[in-house]
């Protein structure tokens, strides 16, 4: 039987985002400050196990939809054994992760064949240059080079996020269009966002910042279940219980978005 999950105003939410860890091998300008950030000591984030329960029992209530995101999910320690245990969760039609690339070439094949449907990989610029300064410090060919692996390892769609400032236009975002068409890729154009002003727009591309269709929940790292991005509340996985979270988030889940003092990119994912 399928179960429906409503939220106040009449949303179905089925699909949930899951952060596994708040660590990331880049430091983005738009994403985290350029002194880093005080990372959460381990007895805080979720164990894997603690994962897959959540998962199986957000499913039980009317997931079916899941996506991986940090920080980098690639930087979780035994991140494709929790793949391999959540792909086997009865319900799920579609499972996918957000990631920077950086290490996709090396994680690409076991990915697939843990059970990951799909990936977006985060893509800024071609430019060397360019991609170290946004980065702050990372190579762009490690990306391309996991791009072009995941390509030949059967992925499809792969899509690529890329971050613009003010319009598609840019130079840096025309080059990596015109990559993405040549290796049919899709490209997804996400404006810069601002959680403490509450600044947001749809994603291009995408079904992402639109509040009245928005189907979605996040759990973050350390066992928050969040309803919506744009506001600080917030329901805790181990005092509650992942069902009674789950209930929670779903029915204060507001209409739209406002703004948030308490979430950020690296932990929440985007």
């Amino acid at each position: 039987m399928t179960v429906h999950m409503k939220d106040p105003f009449d949303r179905t939410i089925h699909y949930l985002r899951i952060s596994v860890t708040d660590k990331c091998n880049l430091r983005c300008q738009y994403c985290m400050p350029a002194e880093g950030v005080k990372l959460l000591e381990h007895k805080d984030l979720l164990t894997l196990e603690e994962i897959v329960e959540f998962t199986r029992i957000a499913v039980e209530m009317g997931v079916n939809k899941v996506r991986f995101t940090g920080g980098e999910p690639l930087v979780r320690k035994g991140f494709i054994s929790l793949v391999q245990e959540v792909s086997k969760i009865e319900g799920i039609n579609d499972l996918s992760m957000s990631t920077n690339g950086v290490a996709l070439d090396k994680f690409a094949k076991p990915l697939k064949e843990a059970g990951i449907q799909r990936i977006n990989v985060s893509l800024d610029t071609l430019d060397p240059d360019r991609y170290r300064e946004i980065t702050r410090g990372g190579d762009v060919s490690n990306v391309l080079r996991g791009l072009a692996v995941a390509k030949e390892t059967g992925f499809s769609p792969i899509k690529i996020n890329t971050v613009v400032s003010h319009g598609k236009k840019e130079p840096d975002v025309m080059m990596v269009k015109a990559y993405a068409e040549k290796n049919g890729f899709e490209i997804r154009y996400i404006s810069r966002m601002d959680l403490t002003k509450g600044e947001f727009w749809a994603v291009s591309g995408g079904d992402g910042g639109v509040c009245s269709k928005c189907n979605r929940l996040r759990l973050t790292s350390n066992g928050m279940v969040k309803p919506c991005l744009f506001s600080d509340i917030g329901y805790s996985v181990r005092e509650l219980g992942p069902r009674e979270a789950i209930w929670r988030a779903i029915q204060n889940k507001p209409e739209k978005g406002a703004e948030s003092h308490t979430n950020t990119f690296y932990a929440v994912g985007g």
